[in-house]
This record gives C-alpha cells, sequence and structure tokens, in this order.
C-alpha cells in the first residue's frame, strides 16, 4: 500500500484525519495529567519491631538479626541494612532495581517475618512491615490558631482530614504532629504499700474488669438469645470507680480513692511540628494514582475557602508545601521553551528553503507533536520535565524527514518532473532510509529506557516521546509533506550545466587530465565551491585526513579529566532542607528548644521584609520525625527525639546559598553540638552525603579503629564539612544489678523489680479504653514519673506482685551508671559503619573520592578479611546509573546494526555509520570546557542523543551515495555529489536541533545544562567532521579512485 500516494489522490480526507489529530492533540494535551518530576518506583519496606527497654545491641541479637536471616531468603533482594536502637529495630528491605511488580514481593516479605515472629523473644511486639514507604504527599498544609488550646486544634485537624479526603484525587490524608491521646492512673507508692497493694494487683484487677468478652448464648423456643455481659470501660469515671481489693483485708476500695485517673497526652511527646516558628499540626495531602495534580490543587484551594469560613477566626491554615503550584509552574516554563523552540525553528526554515518550502516543511512540527501527545496520552505518559525536555530534543530532528523531503521533492521538480511525480518518486525513494534513521535515533535512546536504575526509569520517557515523535513526523513526512508539495510548490526547471573543477594545486596528488563532475547550478556557489574543494583535498589524503582526526579525538577525550563530576544537579525549586540531629540521647524538649532558637534567629534576619526584598518567606519545623516524603526524592529518616528536619521556603532560589550560609554560621556559634546539614532539593533519587563510605566487619573494636582514622583522613584532605558517622557518640546507661539473694530474701522476683521500675518510671500500658472507633491505652505509672534523678531511683519502692510488700530498690539490687552504643548499623549481616560528609563550596565530590582511594587501599591490605570498605553517596549512585546504562547500550548497538545492515545489505557501510558516533564526543568535551559545565548523568544521556543523530546525518549521505551509483556516475563522481545534496539537510537539521535546544539551556535549569551543551557543542563538531569524514571512509572502506 503506498500511502503517499493515499494522501494525494484524498487530499480532502488527509487534510480532514490531519484537523482531526491536531484537535485530538489540543484537547489530549490541555487534560493531560501534570507532574514535576515523572514517578519512579520505591523499592524498599520498612520492618519496624518494638523491644521495650531493650539495649541497642539486645535488639540487633534478639530482632534484627532474626529477621534479616528470613529476608535473605527472598530471591529478589539486593541488601538489607539494619537500624537497632533502644527499644527498637528498623529493617530496611532494598530489592533489585529491575523488579517493577513489587506487591507480590512485598507480600513474600510479609510471610517471611510472619514466620519469624515465633522466635522473637517475650515482650517483644509483632514487626509491622510497612511497604508504602514510598507514597508521595506533595501538599501539607499547617494548621495554627493563636489562642486555641491543642485538643481545638486537633479537633479541627481530624475534621480537615475527613474533608479532605472526600475530594475526588485524594488518595490519603495524614495528620503529623498530633499527640496520641493516653488515660493516666497515677498512683503514689507509699499509698500503696500502706493498703498491701502492688501495681501488678491493680493491673490485674483493671483487665479482669475491662472485658469485651461473649458470653455465649442459648436456645429459648424457636430462638437463639446471645448473652453480652457488661464490663468493658464506657467512660474515664468507669476507671475511677473500680472496685480494688486490698489482698487479705475485706475492705473495698474504688480506684480514684488510691490513685489519680487522668486524661492526657504521651510525655514526653513522641514527635511535634512548628509552622513558621508557631506550634502547629500538619496535613499531609497525596494523590491518588493517575490522578491530576492541577486539579488536585484547584480542589483543596476551594476546600481552604470553605474552612476559613467554617472555622473560627484565628485558626489559620496555611499551605507550606504544594506541588500543583511547582508542577504548573515548571510545565508552564517547559512549555514557554517549547514554544520559542518551534518559532526558533519555523524562522529557520524560513529564512533557509524559502517562504513556499519553509511554510510546507514547518507544517510538519505542529502535526508531528500534536499527534505526538496523542499516542502519549495513550500510553499514558504525562507532562512532566523529562517527556517535555524530550519533545524539545526530538523538535530539531523531526525537522529532518520533512527537509529531506522537501529538499528531494525539489530537486526532481527542477530537473523537469512534475510535482505528482516527484513527490511519489521523493516518497519511494527515501520511504526506508527515514524509517532506518528515526528508528536508529530512537535505538539510540534505548539504552536509557532499559536501565535497570531508578535513575534510568525516571529518565525512561525520553526514548519514549523522541521515538514516538520521531515516527509521527515520519508519517507526516510521507503523507502530509508530499500533498502539500503537490499543492504548493513551484519551481523553475533549471538546466544542468557541466562544471569541470581542475585541481592543480601541488599539495594534491592527482591526475593531469580534469576530473569532470556534472552538478546543478545550485551547486555552483562559492560554498560548494569551497566545499568540494575540502572533498577532494581531503579525499586525496585520505590517511592524513583519518590520522589528525584520530589525534583530535584522542587530544579531546584526554580532555574529560579536567570536567568536573556530577552525578545530578539539585533541583531548582525554591526551598531547601534543614537536617538537624543533636547528640543522640538528647530529649525531644531538648531538641525543641533548639529549633525555637533557630527559628527565631530565622524570624528575625532572614524573614522577608520592607528591609529586605529577597528572604524566607515560610517553613515547616519536623521535630522528632522527618516529616512526610513531600517529594519523591525526599527520603524521611525513622523518628528519633534527637533529630529534626524543617523545609524553608525563600521568594527566589538566588537568595538560597546565602541563606544557608547565614543559618550554617548561626547553628556553629550558638550549638556547637548541634549536627546541622543544610542541603537543597535533590532532581533524581536520593544520597544521604555526596561523600561516603561504608566499613563493614565482624571485629568491632577495629571497626571503630578504622572509622576513627577514616574521619581524620576526611578531615585530612580538606574540601570536606559536617563528616560524622552514623552511629553517633555513646549514650548513658542506668544498669541495674539485681543481687538475687537480697531480692529473694525481700521477697520480691526479678520481674517484680522490671514492672516496678517501668512503673515508676515511664508506666506501662494496663488496657484500652475504647471511645467511639478510638483505642485509648490506659497507661499505670507512678506519680513521680517524668521527674527522676539518680537518687529517687535508687529510693523506688519495688512491690512484690504477688503480696504487695514493697522495699527501697537499692536493698535487692545495685545501679551504676555507664556508657552504651546509642545504635547499631548492620548490612548484609555485618555491622556497618558509615562516614559521611557534606561538600565545601566549590568542591566536587569525585575529586575527593579520587584522593581517598589510594589511602583505603592501602589501609584494606592491612585490614585484610577483617574489614572491608565500600564507597556510597554520589559515587555509589553514579556508578549504579552509569553501569545501568552501558549494560544496555550493546543492545542498542547491535539493533543499530541490525538496521543499518537491513538497509544497506553492506556491513561495510553499517561501520562507516557506526564509527561516526565517537566524532561527536570531540565536541562534547569542548563545549563542557567552554561552558564551564559538569559531566554527570544527564551528560551521559546527551551522548546517548547525540550518537542518534549523528547515525542519522550518516545514513542520509550513505542512502545518497548509493542512488548516485544507480545513476551510473563513478565512485568520486557518486561522493562527492551526494555529499553536496545532502550537504544542506544535514546543516539544516543541525541549525535547527542546536537552535532548538537553547531554550532547553537557557530556561531548562541546571539539570538540563550539560544535557544541552553536549548535544549542540557534539553536534556542531560532528555535523562539520561527518560531511567530511563519511566520504573519506566511503573511499577508503570502497578504494575509490583518486582519479
Amino acid at each position: 500500500m503506498n500511502i503517499t500516494r493515499l494522501a494525494i489522490d484524498n487530499n480532502r480526507l488527509t487534510l480532514v484525519l490531519i484537523l482531526v489529530a491536531i484537535s485530538m492533540g489540543l484537547q489530549a494535551f490541555l487534560h493531560m495529567p501534570r507532574a514535576y518530576d515523572p514517578g519512579f518506583v520505591i523499592r524498599t519496606a520498612q520492618i519496624v519491631t518494638h523491644f521495650p527497654g531493650a539495649s541497642p545491641e539486645r535488639v540487633e541479637l534478639l530482632i534484627s538479626a532474626k529477621i534479616e536471616e528470613v529476608v535473605k531468603q527472598i530471591p529478589e533482594l539486593d541488601f538489607v541494612t539494619s537500624e537497632s536502637r533502644t527499644g527498637m529495630s528498623i529493617v530496611l528491605v532494598n530489592i533489585k532495581e529491575r523488579y517493577t511488580n513489587m506487591r507480590p514481593i512485598w507480600d513474600n516479605v510479609r510471610r517471611k517475618v510472619d514466620d519469624v515472629v515465633k522466635d522473637l523473644p517475650l515482650g517483644a511486639g509483632k514487626p509491622q512491615v510497612n511497604d508504602e514507604f514510598g507514597d508521595v504527599f506533595g501538599i501539607v498544609l499547617a494548621i495554627t490558631g493563636e489562642g486555641f488550646s491543642y485538643v481545638e486544634l486537633e479537633r479541627v485537624a481530624e475534621q480537615v482530614q475527613s474533608h479532605l479526603l472526600r475530594l475526588p484525587d485524594v488518595a490519603k490524608v495524614e495528620i503529623y504532629g498530633e499527640q496520641e491521646e493516653r488515660i493516666f492512673i497515677e498512683y503514689d507508692n507509699t499509698r500503696l504499700a500502706e493498703m498491701g497493694l502492688s501495681s501488678s494487683i491493680l493491673s490485674q484487677t483493671l483487665q479482669a474488669r475491662n472485658i469485651v468478652i461473649s458470653g455465649g448464648s442459648f436456645t429459648l423456643g424457636r430462638e437463639r438469645i446471645s448473652v453480652e455481659p457488661s464490663g468493658n470501660f464506657e467512660s474515664v469515671e468507669d476507671i475511677e470507680y473500680t472496685i480494688i481489693q486490698s489482698p487479705g483485708a475485706q475492705e473495698l476500695l474504688y480506684l480514684k480513692d488510691i490513685a489519680r485517673v487522668k486524661r492526657g497526652y504521651v510525655d514526653p511527646p513522641e514527635s511535634l511540628v512548628h509552622a513558621s516558628g508557631h506550634e502547629s499540626l500538619a496535613i499531609a495531602i497525596s494523590m491518588r494514582e493517575e490522578g491530576n495534580n492541577s486539579e488536585l490543587g484547584q480542589q483543596v484551594q476551594q476546600a481552604l475557602q470553605q474552612f476559613y469560613q467554617r472555622y473560627p477566626h484565628g485558626v489559620n491554615f496555611d499551605l507550606i508545601n504544594f506541588s500543583p503550584a511547582e508542577v504548573d509552574k515548571k510545565v508552564s516554563d517547559f512549555i514557554s521553551s517549547l514554544g520559542q523552540a518551534i518559532l526558533i525553528v519555523t524562522l529557520i526554515m524560513l529564512a533557509t528553503l524559502g517562504l513556499r518550502t519553509g511554510l510546507v516543511v514547518s507544517a510538519l512540527i505542529p502535526v508531528s507533536l500534536l499527534l505526538a501527545v496523542v499516542v502519549m496520552n495513550f500510553l499514558d505518559i504525562g507532562l512532566n520535565q523529562i517527556s517535555l525536555a524530550a519533545l524539545i530534543i526530538a523538535l530539531g530532528m523531526l525537522v529532518d524527514n520533512g527537509i529531506v523531503m522537501s529538499e528531494n521533492i525539489l530537486v526532481q521538480m527542477q530537473r523537469g518532473k512534475s510535482a505528482l511525480e516527484a513527490s511519489l518518486q521523493s516518497a519511494a525513494e527515501l520511504r526506508m532510509p527515514l524509517l532506518t534513521a528515526s528508528l536508529t535515533t530512537a535505538a539510540a535512546f534505548l539504552p536509557i529506557y532499559l536501565a535497570e536504575s531508578s535513575v534510568g526509569e525516571f529518565t525512561a520517557s525520553l526514548f519514549k516521546v523522541v521515538s514516538i515523535t520521531l515516527l509521527c513526523s515520519w508519517l507526516v513526512s510521507l503523507t502530509l509533506i508530499p500533498m502539500l508539495c503537490v499543492s504548493f510548490l513551484k519551481v523553475k526547471v533549471k538546466v544542468k550545466t557541466n562544471i569541470k573543477v581542475k585541481v592543480n594545486d601541488q599539495r594534491i596528488v592527482v591526475s593531469d587530465e580534469s576530473i569532470e563532475l556534472s552538478f546543478n547550478e545550485e551547486f555552483g556557489s562559492r560554498f560548494y565551491r569551497y566545499y568540494r574543494g575540502l572533498l577532494l583535498l581531503t579525499l586525496n589524503y585520505r590517511k592524513t585526513t583519518l590520522m589528525l582526526t584520530f589525534i583530535v579525538f584522542v587530544v579531546a577525550m584526554s580532555g574529560f579529566s579536567i570536567i568536573p563530576k556530577l552525578f545530578f544537579p539539585p533541583s531548582d525549586r525554591s526551598y531547601f532542607k534543614a537536617d538537624l540531629e543533636m547528640p543522640t540521647g538528647t530529649s525531644i524538649r531538648q531538641t525543641q528548644a533548639v529549633v525555637s532558637d533557630i527559628e527565631g534567629y530565622i524570624a528575625s534576619e532572614l524573614v522577608l521584609s520592607s528591609d529586605r526584598l529577597d528572604g524566607v518567606t515560610d517553613w515547616i519545623s519536623y521535630i522528632g520525625d522527618a516529616g512526610p516524603r513531600f517529594i519523591l526524592p525526599h527520603r524521611p529518616k525513622a523518628p528519633s527525639a534527637n533529630t529534626a528536619t524543617m523545609v524553608i521556603n525563600v521568594n527566589s532560589l538566588t537568595v538560597i546559598p546565602a541563606m544557608m550560609a547565614a543559618l550554617r554560621a548561626y547553628g556553629h556559634d550558638k550549638h556547637p553540638d548541634l549536627d546541622l546539614k543544610l542541603k537543597l532539593i535533590e532532581s533524581g533519587p536520593t544520597v544521604n552525603y555526596p561523600v561516603e563510605v561504608r566499613l563493614s566487619g565482624d571485629d568491632s573494636d577495629l571497626l571503630f579503629k578504622a572509622a576513627a582514622k577514616l574521619k581524620q583522613k576526611m578531615r585530612n584532605i580538606g574540601g570536606l564539612v559536617n563528616i560524622n558517622d552514623d552511629w553517633g557518640q555513646r549514650i548513658k546507661k542506668l544498669e541495674i544489678n539485681i543481687n538475687q539473694a537480697r531480692a529473694l530474701r525481700s521477697g520480691v522476683s526479678s520481674q517484680d523489680i522490671a514492672l516496678s521500675l517501668q512503673a515508676g518510671l515511664s508506666g506501662f500500658e494496663l488496657t484500652e479504653y475504647r471511645e467511639g472507633k478510638e483505642l485509648i491505652p490506659v497507661i499505670l505509672r507512678s506519680k513521680l514519673t517524668g521527674q527522676n534523678d539518680l537518687n529517687q531511683v535508687e529510693s523506688l519502692a519495688v512491690s512484690s506482685q504477688s503480696t504487695g510488700r514493697s522495699v527501697p530498690l537499692k536493698q535487692v539490687a545495685d545501679a551504676a551508671l555507664v556508657w552504651d552504643l546509642s545504635k547499631v548499623f548492620r548490612r548484609n549481616g555485618y555491622r556497618t559503619v558509615t562516614i559521611g560528609a557534606q561538600l565545601a563550596a566549590g568542591v566536587n565530590a569525585a575529586e575527593k573520592v579520587e584522593e581517598l582511594k589510594p589511602w583505603l587501599a592501602e589501609k584494606s591490605e592491612r585490614w585484610g578479611a577483617n574489614l572491608s570498605y565500600k564507597f556510597g553517596g554520589d559515587h555509589e549512585s553514579s556508578a549504579v546509573a552509569n553501569k545501568s546504562i552501558a549494560d544496555k547500550l550493546m543492545v542498542a548497538v547491535l539493533i543499530i546494526l541490525l538496521l543499518l545492515v537491513a538497509q544497506f545489505n553492506s556491513l561495510r557501510l553499517a561501520i562507516i555509520v557506526l564509527a561516526t558516533i565517537p566524532l561527536g564526543l570531540i565536541g562534547v568535551v569542548v563545549g563542557l570546557i567552554v561552558a564551564r559545565s559538569y559531566f554527570g548523568f544527564m551528560t551521559i544521556l546527551g551522548i546517548v542523543s547525540l550518537g542518534g543523530i549523528v547515525v542519522n546525518n550518516a545514513i542520509v549521505l550513505l542512502e545518497r551515495i548509493g542512488i548516485e551509483r544507480e545513476h551510473h556516475r563513478t565512485q568520486l563522481q557518486a561522493i562527492i555529489t551526494a555529499a553536496q545534496q545532502r550537504a544542506r539537510p544535514i546543516l539544516l537539521t543541525t541549525a535547527t536541533t542546536v537552535c532548538g535546544l537553547l531554550p532547553l539551556y537557557f530556561g531548562g535549569g541546571e539539570m538540563w545544562e550539560s544535557m544541552a551543551v553536549a548535544i549542540i557543542f557534539g553536534l556542531l563538531f560532528s555535523t562539520l567532521l561527518t560531511l567530511v569524514i563519511v566520504p573519506v571512509l566511503y573511499a577508503v572502506f570502497f578504494s575509490v579512485n583518486r582519479q
């Protein structure tokens, strides 16, 4: 089927179909899902197990190690890490990046974890598997209210949560800073001792009283009657009026007579939230799958208007993180860049091809792009900075099909053929070459799509969108372009004239006879005369030309060593993060005090004001918690009382360095024990530290000594700041050494002592009180809880749980204050210390890693098998990402080779095409040095993209040489004629691609800078070299006679 003839013969139907495609494209474009970045699968699950009172080493041995053992049985496992801290085990299960369907894997993890429950020690909680670790809460709403109590704000937050959950595009709504409610039963040790009671007796009485147990059922006639005994607590008063009987006595007492029952919250709190310095609650909103960010933003904004009308004056709702606004701005900026690129490319077409031909080729641009949008929408590819950048990259390449087609039709018409005959013959001649060129370009992007890494997944839409756009361009070039050429192109038939080119320069070895070549008048211009002369020169000095090219290539490759390395640049979002970490063991109230002090400094020195036009607008502080995953790259840490995370918004991206410098200086001066890490928001997958080294081994002493020496080495090499390890400082622990003989004589057991300590120091849960749908724990604790010092601990009354008799703790045990590990980290079963560092201004992570490598290699020989090391941070992430691309490069090369051999039926021609790919690297090096850019993952994507464009140019040139040979020209005539005829289309494609990428370079942000530089400079150099080197290679491979 000849689709070109169908399109021309049915031109009105073709026009209607084009209008339908345009209409569908516009409709799809307006309603496509929009996001800042494309998502990628979070392949990490978190397993949390509580083991109250256990030291980190006991948690490691009895909980973490056992969970790790069963997790290692999962075949899809990449690696497993664990953090054992006092009373808690946190195990992270990381799955290999080639797996995308996570549900069956997480189900298997749950089954494995359920199997290990029976092996856990008594007192350990059931492990909780969280496989929704990657849920993103792109909208964070802070609720504050001056003069309102916490209870009132909590009630407002719960009502807001309920309302937001009804919005169409909302999946989850979580409240941060919410305090868990408790019913406290506070007793006096002396009073209990007088009554012969103990905390155990109170516990047993309350548990027996508060029941929800069926009384069975019986048959009454033909009916079955169920029996439901009362007994469960219906109110706090029910708890107060619980009857207590003293052992060995007839006297009955109410609980309120011997203890105080009150309602309150967990003290100390587990986490707190501040919004711009005020105590607050935070509402985090997650969008449903396949939701629309812009529509979600509109729904939330409308809900906010209702909240202000519904709730009293003074209750404020502040949007701290609002991803819909970020998405709209980012998408709008890229659409603007795309529009600029379209305008630039169109102007180039009109300026170089003339009005009629320029308009014909320019028609290809909107039709191809909108048709591509229709296909993107069908394949669920949304609008984000990656897909829109792919459209910009494809823009310059897609016009190549139209330029080559229209140029060929124009030449045929100039030779005297009718417009219809010229269009049909050109389409038949170019159908397969253009398809091959489009497919080979798409194949060059294939490794990005196939890469088995998060970064590859993050950028996978580059391949999809470029491939779709180029294939749509090919289709339009075979239908719309010929149809428009038939209707609009008018040319004068030019008579061929023979131009004799004599080369008499003494440096060129030619025969005395002149070389007679036939050209159109078009090739008689000065440009073509110079170009022919250059071709003849290089064709006569082939070996010299190739040798010089090789030398230039080698020199250029050496230039990579002086180019800075950067895996992924930071995002251009107008906010940054501050991670605060106090010494391990710091109370949450002390952490809150430090955060409040820093907030006070921000409010007084950095916030926007009449005197300060640029600065901080607002912020949110998560104390004891890292908050929600408000963007995908953010990886919240496990809750800890000594940590806090602040997200600080500014009015301009340019002021962030100054804000960070001021905060860093203030934190260093005012809080020397504070580890303050200030970070820009990441663009891709996150890393904790740019420079990171993991030391692993079984010998803890050797491990800690090696870690100390490594930290000192990192300080010595300079350029690294905030150097620390993840184990932190040792913490104080009070050891209670029970004297079993004295305890036996006193009538108390080890269990009595442990329960008395727990009740007296922190309290323990007796039962639960149900209020509506809420379950509120009932906590038994001493009145001295929270007011303890060492003397009070030693004098704490220890009660016999059976007799109620009590004795002072120091009578049955000795207390000793010791230092203990604060945390224990493991990786794949080995204790692992991670030493990380931030970078000083202007310092490159790759350079510092290279400085550490020799030192670590030398030390590794001394450590032997007892200790191993591995780099993490940017080095590991970039290595994994680059390897994932490199592993799939051969697939792309083989596909391109197959396409080329299928097109040319020649291995020699295929090798010539592939040999042109490295030529672009010369320009890449020059461009990165001139533009003072960096080499990173996005640069590699630019090089991969460049390879596809260079291949495209070589294909159309070699195809033309073949056509000229079919016209019975000599090999030398065919080479020079084809090179001249394809020179303008190749140069135009280069011009449109380069100029089309300028808006991406100037407006795409730092993330796209190096990629645009690689393509622009690489294409400029490779095009110039391709126009010369491809003819030379052809002459070498086919032994073309110089005469």
